[in-house]
C-alpha cells in the first residue's frame, strides 16, 4: 500500500522533452479515491456484511495501485538519470511503510498480552516476528495447509500479508527493470520482460488455487503478475495520456464497476485469486489507464472528490489498524462480535489511522533529515525493523500469567487402576461438569495443548489434503502382533489413534493407521471448502483403503469420522447439494457402501463422533481460568447432527457393526465439560486432545476386548 502522491521529493521530475514517454506526473485524486474504495471494501468485508463478501478484492486493487504507482517513480528516475538508486528506494520505502506498521504490530502485540488468551501468544508473537520481515505471507501459507490448524482463530496480524507480498515483488523488480533498461526502446524491452513475468504468474496463480489454494492466495509467486499489471500501465502511461477522452471515461466508468461487482459478487467459496482475480485487477487497471488521459467526466469525477480523498489518504493506517482492532476490541470490551459492534469498531479504527497519520505516518516521512540521504531512511527501516523483531521473539518466550486453582486427579491414573474404567470415567466427568477453577496440573500444559499432536502426525503417518499415500510402513501397537487392526477415517479417526495405539499394543496386536485429513468414511464426494473444489483427493485415497482391507484381511476395522459433509455432496448425476437435512440419505448410502466393501472383515467397530465444545476449548479455558463453567456444553448442543447419527447407527447394527457411541465418555449430567480432573479434553474446536485420548484407552479396551481376548 502506498501513497497515490508522486511526489517530486520521491523523485526527480521528468524532463518535458521525454514526458510524453514517461508515467503521468502529479497528485491522482482519482488513485487517492480507488484506495478508499479499496480499504473500504476489505473492511466491509472483514466486519461481516455479507453484501459485501468478496471485499477481500480490495487487496487486488491495492496491488495494482502500487505497482503503478512505484514503476511511475522508478521510470522517473531511470529516464533522468539512467539508472535506479536502490538504497534511495528502499530507503523511501522504510520511510513510508515501517514508522506506523512498527507502531501497529507492537501496539498489537501489547494488546495481545493483555485481552486475547494466553494459549495464543505464543503464535501471534511468531506472526508478529514473520511481519518485521515480510515474510508472514509464507508462515500463513503453510498454516493454511495444516489440516489441524483449520479451525484455529485468525491471527490479528495476519492482514500483514499483502505487505510481504508487496515488499518482496519489490525486492525483484527494480532489479530486473535495470537490467533491460538501456538504449531507445528500454520502455519495450520493459514492457516485454514485465508481461512474461506477468503471464507466468498468473499462470501459476491458476494452477495453484486449484492445486494448493492457500499458497495461490498468500503467495507472492501467485500475486506478482497483479502488481505487474499496475506496472505496465505505467509504462504505457505515456500513450494512454493521449486516449480519446470519451473512451478514457469509459474505461475508468467500466473499470470502477467491474470491481465493485467482483465485490458483491465473489464469497468465501470463490475460488481466488486464478482466473477471479482478473475481474478486479483489469477494472483497477482501466481506472488508472482512463485517468491518465484526465476524462473531465470519467470516474474520477466521483472519487477523486473530498471525501473519497480524505479516507484514500488515511487508507494504510486503516489497513493496518482494522483488523487488529476486529480481532482484540471484542474481547478487551466483552463484547460479543457482531456486525453492527464490528462496524462501530471499524469506526474506531479509523480514529486511530487519523492520530497516527498525524502523529507518525506523515511527520516521519515528510521529515528533510531522512528524505535528503537514503541512508538515514534505510538505517531507520533496519532499527523500526530490529527492535520489532527482537520485540517479538522475547516476549514470545514468555505466556501470559493463567490463574488456576488446587490441582486434580490425574485421569490417566484413575482410569488406570480402576475396575471399572468406564464407572469412574463417568464419576469424574460428573464431578467435573459446573468446575469452577482451571487444575493447577494442567495449566503448564495448557498452552501446548493446542498444538500437541501424536505420533500419528509426527511420523507423518497422517494425509494431508495433498498428500496421496503413506511414505512410510505406519505400523503401530505390537509390530510383530500376529492379528492386524486397522483405523480408517479422517481427523477425528485420528484423535482415537493414542487409545487405539495402547490398546493394541497391550493385546500384541499390530495397528495400520489409514487416515486422511477431511476424508470421512461414507464414500461421498464432498466439496471441501478449504480446497474449493471437489474433493477427489479423498475418494481415491478411500478407494485405497478399502482395497487394501479387502487384500490384508484384518481382524478389525475400526472407523470414525465426523457427521457433517464440510461444503456439501454431489449426487449421481455431479450435481452439489449444498450441507443439510436433506442430505441424511445420501450420506447414509454412502455408509453402506463402505459398509459392503468391509464385509468380509471378522470385527468391525464403529466409533460415533464425539461431542464438540463451545468454541475452541484451551481458549475458553484460559479466557475463563476461575469459571470453568462457562465453557461447559449442554449435550443436546454437543451432538452434532443426531438425526443422521442415529440413522448411520441403525445401518451398521444391521451389517453387524458394533456401534460405540462414546458421548458418555465427554458427557454427564446432560453436560459436556471440557476439563476432567486434570486434564483437557479437546484440543481445538472439535479434536479429542492427546491427552485425553491416551486417558481413555483402558475405557476403549473393555469395549473392542470385552472378553480380554
Amino acid at each position: 500500500m502506498v501513497s497515490s502522491t508522486i511526489d517530486v521529493r520521491d523523485a526527480p521530475a521528468t524532463p518535458p522533452a521525454r514526458r510524453a514517454e514517461g508515467a503521468h506526473i502529479g497528485f491522482r485524486p482519482d488513485i487517492e479515491g480507488l484506495r478508499a474504495i479499496a480499504v473500504t471494501l476489505v473492511v466491509l468485508s472483514h466486519a461481516g456484511l455479507s453484501r459485501f463478501a468478496g471485499g477481500y478484492v480490495g487487496v487486488d486493487v491495492f496491488f495494482v495501485i502500487s505497482g503503478f504507482l512505484i514503476t511511475t517513480l522508478l521510470l522517473k528516475e531511470l529516464t533522468r538519470t539512467g539508472k535506479i538508486s536502490l538504497p534511495g528506494f528502499y530507503g523511501r520505502r522504510a520511510i513510508r511503510l515501517l514508522p506506523v506498521s512498527t507502531v501497529v504490530v507492537v501496539a498489537t502485540l501489547v494488546a495481545t498480552w493483555l485481552f486475547v488468551p494466553a494459549t495464543r501468544f505464543k503464535s501471534i508473537s511468531l506472526d508478529a516476528l514473520f511481519s518485521t520481515f515480510y515474510g508472514i505471507n509464507w508462515r500463513l501459507a503453510y498454516e493454511g495447509t495444516d489440516y489441524l490448524n483449520a479451525t484455529a482463530a485468525p491471527s490479528p496480524l495476519q492482514h500483514l500479508w499483502s505487505l510481504a507480498v508487496e515488499e518482496q515483488f519489490y525486492l525483484v523488480w527494480p532489479l530486473l527493470l535495470l537490467a533491460v533498461w538501456a538504449g531507445r526502446r528500454a520502455h519495450r524491452r520493459a514492457a516485454i520482460a514485465l508481461s512474461i513475468l506477468v503471464v507466468v504468474s498468473l499462470a501459476v496463480s491458476v494452477q495453484q488455487t486449484t492445486a494448493a489454494a492457500p499458497w495461490a492466495y498468500f503467495g507472492s509467486h501467485t500475486r506478482a503478475w497483479e502488481l505487474g499489471i499496475g506496472a505496465l500501465v505505467a509504462i504505457a502511461a505515456g500513450r494512454l495520456s493521449r486516449t480519446p477522452k470519451a473512451l478514457a471515461a469509459a474505461l475508468t466508468w467500466g473499470g470502477l464497476a467491474a470491481v465493485i461487482v467482483a465485490a458483491l459478487r465473489y464469497d468465501e467459496s470463490t475460488a481466488f485469486p486464478g482466473y477471479a482475480a482478473l475481474l478486479p485487477v483489469l477494472g483497477t487497471a482501466s481506472v488508472i489507464a482512463g485517468g491518465s488521459a484526465a476524462a473531465g467526466w470519467g470516474a474520477g469525477k466521483l472519487i477523486g472528490t473530498a471525501p473519497f480523498r480524505f479516507i484514500g489518504k488515511l487508507s494504510y493506517g486503516w489497513y493496518l489498524w482494522h483488523w487488529p482492532v476486529l480481532m482484540i476490541w471484542p474481547l478487551a470490551f466483552l463484547r460479543d462480535p457482531s456486525i453492527k459492534t464490528n462496524l462501530v469498531f471499524a469506526a474506531g479504527a479509523l480514529g486511530l489511522a487519523f492520530v497516527t497519520y498525524h502523529l507518525v505516518e506523515n511527520p516521519v516521512r515528510t521529515r528533510p533529515w531522512l528524505r535528503s540521504r537514503a541512508r538515514r531512511g534505510l538505517a531507520l527501516g533496519l532499527i523500526l525493523s530490529a527492535s520489532a523483531a527482537a520485540l517479538a521473539l522475547i516476549a514470545g518466550q514468555f505466556t501470559p500469567p493463567i490463574p488456576t486453582g488446587p490441582d486434580k486427579l490425574d485421569l490417566a491414573a484413575e482410569l488406570k487402576a480402576a475396575d471399572n474404567p468406564q464407572a469412574r470415567l463417568a464419576e469424574l466427568i460428573g464431578g467435573s461438569v459446573h468446575g469452577s477453577k482451571l487444575p493447577g496440573n494442567l495449566t503448564p500444559k495448557l498452552t501446548r495443548a493446542g498444538k500437541l499432536n501424536s505420533r500419528l502426525y509426527d511420523d507423518n503417518c497422517f494425509l494431508g489434503y495433498w498428500t496421496d499415500k503413506q511414505e512410510q510402513p505406519c505400523v503401530y501397537g505390537d509390530p510383530s502382533g500376529t492379528k492386524t487392526m486397522v483405523l480408517i477415517g479422517d481427523s477425528h479417526a485420528a484423535a482415537w489413534f493414542p487409545a487405539l495405539d495402547e490398546v493394541a499394543r497391550d493385546h500384541g496386536w499390530k495397528l495400520l493407521p489409514l487416515a486422511k485429513a477431511a476424508c470421512q468414511v461414507p464414500s461421498v464426494l464432498n466439496y471441501n471448502t478449504v480446497l474449493n473444489k471437489p474433493y477427489t483427493g479423498c475418494v481415491q485415497f478411500r478407494d485405497q483403503v478399502l482395497t487394501r482391507i479387502r487384500a490384508e484381511k484384518p481382524e478389525m476395522v475400526v472407523m470414525s469420522s465426523n457427521d457433517t459433509e464440510n461444503g456439501g455432496i454431489y449426487d449421481d448425476n455431479n450435481q452439489l447439494r449444498r450441507p443439510g437435512p436433506e442430505n441424511d440419505q445420501a450420506w447414509i448410502d454412502g455408509w453402506q457402501k463402505t459398509w459392503t466393501m468391509l464385509a468380509a472383515v471378522p470385527s468391525k467397530i464403529l466409533i460415533q463422533d464425539t461431542p464438540y465444545p463451545t468454541g475452541t476449548a484451551p481458549e475458553c479455558a484460559a479466557t475463563n481460568p476461575r469459571q470453568l463453567f462457562k465453557c461447559d456444553r449442554p449435550q443436546a448442543k454437543a451432538i452434532l447432527a443426531p438425526r443422521r447419527r442415529a440413522s448411520v447407527a441403525a445401518g451398521a447394527a444391521k451389517n453387524g457393526i458394533k456401534v460405540v457411541n462414546a458421548t458418555p465418555w465427554f458427557c454427564a449430567k446432560s453436560t459436556c465439560p471440557i476439563v476432567v480432573g486434570n486434564t483437557l479434553v479437546y484440543k481445538d474446536n472439535n479434536h479429542m486432545s492427546v491427552a485425553y485420548s491416551m486417558a481413555l484407552a483402558p475405557v476403549l479396551d473393555r469395549v473392542l476386548f470385552p472378553a480380554g481376548g
